[in-house]
């Protein structure tokens, strides 16, 4: 399999993903759940089937969904199904433009899905496009903190699994696929605000859905040439988007954590409040909600479980 990597933004039409099918490991009770850092038990039977509904809505949309588990060599095979957070694929890589940008696990736990996962990407994306050793200089680079705005305009989480030298390390590579400004936020370090994707995303061409406590955060904008301050609302504008201030969060992952199909499509959880999205620039927009709620007891949503590789 040869994959062309092609993502200048996150909401145009999503041609092709790479997913995880979830753990064949059962979470039995919640001491057990709190103890792996999820928010309530989980049943494997259940997760297998909130799998198949939401890349079944995905290919009905014409998305090809590419289920990496299913790739990879069969003796890890055992070992992988046993690994909780292994859905979680957003954290993995990363693609702005053309180039694959490889992650680094936060925490201890999750490295060995982001080793199976790279050594089949190196074998899946252009070889000038995808380094395995490009993760090598950084230490915590988790790409549920990214948000990819315009093809020149990336916005970055410092908190609680991605590191502000891990980011440093990355901006040389942002510079040579063209990208001309970084926006740096340093979230608060807890559960519910673990990732950018839980406390904000693009929900159109020209719309951002963020909680609104983060208009009192400064960003620290780079460029190759140098860095500067300015406030969250003033970096996202200059970049062509409203932002949507929100305090109805009933649920901070199925409300925030949804993935754009295309520009007139939206995936999102069942559990969603509909306060959320409600506004005027999403009246028209297709909502496709699938039942996502086993999956969502493991702290992430469908945007955490699915990485974009191709959109068009």
């Amino acid at each position: 399999m040869l994959i062309h990597p092609y993502c200048c933004n996150e909401y145009d039409e999503l041609k092709k993903v790479i997913m995880c099918s979830p753990s064949t490991s059962a979470i039995p009770n919640q001491a057990a759940a709190d103890d792996v850092q999820w928010e309530k038990p989980v049943n494997p039977e259940k997760t297998a089937a909130a799998f198949q509904e939401m890349t079944d809505a995905m290919a009905e949309e014409g998305v090809e969904v590419i289920d990496y588990a299913s790739h990879l060599p069969d003796h890890t095979q055992s070992f992988h199904s046993r690994l909780i957070n292994r859905v979680f694929v957003r954290d993995l890589a990363c693609v702005i433009g053309t180039l694959v940008v490889p992650g680094e696990a936060g925490i201890s736990m999750r490295r060995p899905e982001y080793l199976h996962a790279h050594t089949l990407f190196r074998d899946w994306f252009p070889k000038d496009r995808f380094s395995i050793q490009a993760n090598n200089p950084v230490n915590a680079l988790e790409f549920g903190d990214v948000l990819v705005l315009r093809k020149d305009a990336v916005f970055i989480n410092t908190g609680l699994r991605t590191s502000f030298e891990s980011v440093q390390k990355l901006l040389p590579q942002l510079w040579e696929e063209g990208v001309t400004e970084v926006g740096v936020i340093d979230l608060p370090r807890r559960g519910d605000t673990m990732h950018m994707d839980m406390n904000c995303n693009v929900a159109a061409p020209d719309l951002l859905i963020a909680k609104s406590y983060m208009k009192y955060f400064p960003v620290q904008v780079f460029t190759a040439k140098e860095s500067t301050y300015m406030m969250m609302d003033d970096f996202i504008t200059r970049h062509g988007y409203d932002i949507f201030w929100t305090d109805e969060i009933h649920h901070t992952v199925a409300d925030i954590n949804f993935l754009n199909v295309n520009p007139e499509t939206l995936l999102v959880s069942t559990k969603a409040h509909k306060k959320v999205l409600h506004h005027e620039k999403l009246k028209k927009k297709n909502i496709i909600r699938v039942d996502v709620d086993e999956l969502e007891n493991g702290g992430g949503g469908i945007r955490c479980m699915t990485l974009p590789v191709e959109r068009r």
